[in-house]
């Protein structure tokens, strides 16, 4: 029995504690086998790019080495692309881990006939509290949206979830006390406007011709903040008879597309229900797409501003959301909630409050990978391969300090790449022989 075979059928049933040693039964790393690389390679990017860096890393080694990645290459397409099945592959992803999960993964399978993929669930709940909130402001005003969107997710009120959304936007209105409970965590948003709680999955890739992934296990994981509560409204004015405005700035097109397309249609099923409803109330959802570019990111954004729009699901990528808020979102005070943006900085914006999101940061998200590489992949050594922006270099870094200081590992390099580049074959030779 091969290698490759033999360890996607034992990993299905590991936990990252206690893990059986799988590495290494091939000889080790090294680009074939020589075992002078790194046991491992984490490599941090989006699915576009990882396409012909993928291809090119199968033509260089012979996928001795373990490789982790983390959701921004989720993508069940991605080994039919490459023309490998992509077997020594482990990815980490912020997992739909809240309480009503199955009442999200059911009504989206009714309303689109799919699965829902990366990233929807955070999508959802992103929109469906922005929308809970802006009732409960009984206004399409930024800042009296930021004050209740604490107020509607924390503890203390009515607990409500997907299946119940129509009764929450009702009691909202009313000027009851709710509380939102997501479908990919409790969204109870901390101090920083981040989730104070996250679960995340362990998955690998099912083959070339799968339309999903196969994921090994679920764990739920303490933020960084839970018990920073933040400031909160102490009363919500509500009201019915009125039209509530939401923006939805994620990603159609670019690098980010087969993940955004998704999450865009979550994006837009809160307002779906509630226009559909009998309810007093109707929600505009106006959309942008960011092509994964900031340039285009900021157009969108501002677009949005111009019409009137005071809270924003998005943006995905960090390379995208961080100049959004920091040009657009907060000088106009509009709230923003990304369901996928999970880079450092966007914790550390000097944001007044405006900027939250339903996807967990990537201070947890790299000891999560560097838990996996040590305890599940039981590697030694590593190099990092990321995307030459914030998302990618921030988790870069979180992942390698972890990696060496709590684990005992040794990071031998961490290399840059570009998006959208011919060939990739320079970084992953040079990533494959570091250490040497």
């Amino acid at each position: 029995m091969s290698y490759h075979k033999r360890r996607r059928d034992v990993l299905k049933g590991i936990g990252v504690a206690g893990a059986v040693s799988v590495a290494g039964c091939s000889g080790g790393g090294g680009g074939g086998g020589g075992g002078s690389g790194p046991d491992l390679l984490t490599v941090i990017g989006y699915p576009e790019s990882g396409i012909q860096l993928f291809r090119d890393y199968y033509s260089a080694s012979d996928g001795a080495e373990d490789i982790l990645i983390p959701d921004g290459l989720q993508d069940p397409a991605l080994p039919g692309q490459v023309g490998n099945d992509m077997n020594n592959v482990t990815g980490t992803a912020p997992a739909a881990g809240g309480p009503n999960q199955a009442a999200f993964e059911s009504l989206y399978q009714d309303t689109y006939d799919e699965t829902p993929g990366v990233f929807t669930s955070q999508s959802y709940d992103s929109a469906a509290a922005l929308i809970l909130a802006n009732v409960a402001a009984g206004e399409n005003d930024g800042t009296a949206i930021r004050d209740q969107l604490r107020r509607i997710a924390n503890p203390g009120g009515t607990e409500y979830g997907p299946d119940g959304f129509l009764d929450a936007v009702e009691a909202a209105a009313n000027g009851e006390d709710i509380n939102y409970q997501g479908a990919s965590s409790a969204v109870n948003f901390d101090g920083n406007g981040d989730p104070a709680s996250a679960a995340y999955s362990i998955w690998e890739f099912a083959g070339q011709d799968a339309d999903s992934v196969d994921v090994a296990e679920t764990q739920n994981f303490e933020g960084e903040n839970p018990d920073g509560a933040g400031p909160s409204a102490d009363s919500s004015p509500g009201g019915f008879g009125r039209e509530v405005s939401v923006g939805i700035l994620l990603p159609e097109t670019g690098d980010l597309a087969s993940t955004g397309q998704p999450m865009i249609r979550a994006a837009e099923l809160p307002a779906q229900q509630v226009n559909e409803s009998d309810l007093d109330l109707t929600v505009n959802a106006q959309f942008e797409d960011t092509n994964t570019s900031p340039d285009q990111g900021v157009s969108g954004a501002e677009s949005l501003v111009s019409a009137g729009v005071p809270a924003v699901c998005g943006t995905a990528s960090s390379g995208v959301n961080v100049p959004v808020c920091q040009e657009t979102f907060i000088p106009n005070e509009v709230v923003g909630c990304s369901p996928s943006s999970t880079a450092l900085s966007v914790t550390n914006l000097d944001d007044d409050d405006y900027i939250f999101r339903t996807a967990p940061s990537d201070q947890l998200q790299g000891r999560v990978m560097a838990q996996v590489a040590s305890e599940r992949l039981e590697a030694e050594t590593a190099a990092t391969l990321y995307v030459n922006n914030d998302y990618g270099q921030q988790l870069s870094e979180r992942f390698s300090n972890v990696f060496e200081d709590t684990f005992d590992g040794e990071v031998y390099d961490q290399i840059s790449f570009n998006i959208g580049e011919s060939s990739y074959s320079n970084v992953i030779e040079q990533a494959l022989s570091s250490g040497n």
